[in-house]
């Protein structure tokens, strides 16, 4: 994405716009049984969100959440803190569930359509299991 502007009498001049990591509406995951599992999520569906992901931030509230739609791995290169993964088929069925996933390291599930990516200790706190289906609803207030 290329802006022209004039600045200084130069005209044109190419002005590269940056697009926003996560720029979705946020939403509410819940479990099959009715059960919250991410209250603040938010989606990670471009190349250029997906790219950004979560990095840059210190830290994810127990509350917030980003799912990464289409991907089947993710890696936390370059992040400063530990996340909880679930892996999720094309139905949005949880497939693999990765605790306490460290910065530095990589993880994948075979089927995996997406990913969501909550604070370390959401799965254990959500008593998210294999099995489980997730369904978006609108989140209060957006």
């Amino acid at each position: 994405m290329v802006a022209l502007t004039r600045l200084g009498g130069v005209w044109p001049r190419p002005v590269r716009e940056h697009p926003t990591a996560v720029a979705t509406p946020s939403f509410t995951l819940v479990r099959d049984d009715g059960a919250v599992v991410c209250r603040s999520c938010r989606s990670a569906a471009t190349f250029f969100s997906r790219l950004r992901g979560l990095l840059g931030r210190r830290g994810l509230a127990e509350h917030e959440g980003l799912l990464i739609r289409p991907t089947s791995s993710i890696h936390t290169f370059f992040m400063r803190f530990a996340l909880d993964v679930a892996f999720l088929d094309p139905d949005d069925c949880v497939v693999k569930l990765v605790p306490g996933l460290r910065p530095w390291h990589v993880s994948f599930a075979r089927g995996a359509r997406s990913a969501l990516e909550l604070s370390a200790g959401e799965i254990a706190r959500r008593e998210l299991r294999v099995g489980d289906i997730l369904q978006p609803v609108a989140a209060r207030g957006s």
